[in-house]
């Protein structure tokens, strides 16, 4: 067991992480931090998984919403709840509104996988509705906010909130809680940067000696153009394949929080995310989404970087839809003509 864990006597900001995850002790998995014999022999290293994809909803997006919805006084909930997102977020919004007899007004877009809208109807049964609208994130997060100043409804943000992003970080606290050894290297995948945020600000604290690497998606480097800007910025358009981590334009907070606690952060190609989906499918059994194999991914292309280090990836979420996998096929095929 690690010594590097959150205890009440921390600072104010740890504090309220370890608060969080007493609150949620009882609707969150304490996920396995498990270690991957063929990563590791593959890398020489001993990699594990923290895997966020066996939470109810298969994704570590339960955590902010639920936590920041349990924040909400009485009026707020009965006024009702709106929330944009491309499929995960929406999932957790749900099951918190049913689980908080709250009900909600769920924007996504039109392009969603069709399992990702399923899903949500499913966990928030008779408390959510669920309007698709436009072909990105972004656009579905325009429709959202005008129904807020229109319904006077409370906007549940899935990244760029603090009581979400303190949510998440609560992945971070039991990943230093399970860690048999210190570690050295930490990747998690960056979207609109709620995850990020909160996991790198906590291993930072508690163990500043880990590196915490962000990975995106290389046709949705939000991080990386806004970093390079030195300000937050909308990228002009964007591949929104890796659904769960693609958006235009990162949180205003996160964006914040990522500059200062991320050590570093690089970005995976599409077709060999695809085919790294694969691999996890048919040599370990783990069906992942496109954003939960991110930190996966990047493994290769750090290569010997990792040799004989300490490391752990964040699979943020397994919610992939059958259907895609032609595409997924497809894009797998030309990673490996590339590689050839």
């Amino acid at each position: 067991m690690s010594t590097q864990v959150a205890t009440p006597d921390l600072t104010p900001s740890l504090q309220r992480s370890w608060r969080a995850a007493q609150l949620l002790k009882p609707v969150v998995n304490h996920t396995p931090l498990q270690r991957h014999s063929r990563l590791s022999q593959q890398w020489q290293a001993d990699v594990f998984l923290k895997r966020e994809d066996l939470q109810p909803i298969r994704s570590f997006k339960i955590r902010g919403a639920f936590h920041c919805m349990m924040q909400l006084s009485s009026a707020q909930r009965s006024q009702g709840v709106v929330c944009a997102s491309a499929g995960n977020h929406a999932q957790g919004f749900a099951y918190a509104c049913r689980a908080l007899s709250i009900k909600g007004t769920i924007f996504m877009p039109a392009n969603t996988p069709q399992q990702k809208v399923d899903q949500t109807q499913y966990y928030g049964r008779g408390w959510v509705d669920i309007q698709l609208h436009g072909d990105t994130f972004d656009q579905a997060l325009w429709q959202a906010r005008a129904f807020e100043n229109q319904h006077q409804a409370y906007f549940v943000h899935p990244f760029d909130d603090e009581d979400v992003i303190v949510g998440q970080s609560t992945v971070a606290l039991e990943m230093l809680q399970d860690a048999e050894k210190p570690l050295d290297l930490v990747l998690v995948p960056i979207g609109g940067g709620g995850l990020a945020s909160g996991v790198s600000s906590v291993i930072k604290r508690l163990s500043p000696n880990t590196q915490v690497v962000g990975v995106e998606p290389e046709g949705a480097p939000s991080f990386q153009f806004s970093k390079r800007q030195g300000r937050n910025t909308t990228l002009d358009a964007i591949d929104p394949f890796v659904d769960g981590a693609s958006v235009q334009r990162m949180g205003e907070l996160s964006f914040q929080l990522c500059r200062q606690w991320l050590d570093d952060h690089m970005t995976v190609n599409e077709n060999h995310l695809c085919h790294q989906l694969i691999q996890s499918h048919n040599q370990d059994g783990l069906l992942l989404e496109p954003a939960g194999a991110l930190t996966l991914a990047a493994l290769s292309q750090l290569g010997t970087a990792v040799q004989g280090k300490q490391v752990a990836c964040i699979v943020s979420g397994g919610n992939n839809d059958f259907y895609r996998f032609g595409e997924i096929l497809k894009r797998a095929s030309a990673s490996s003509a590339n590689d050839d």
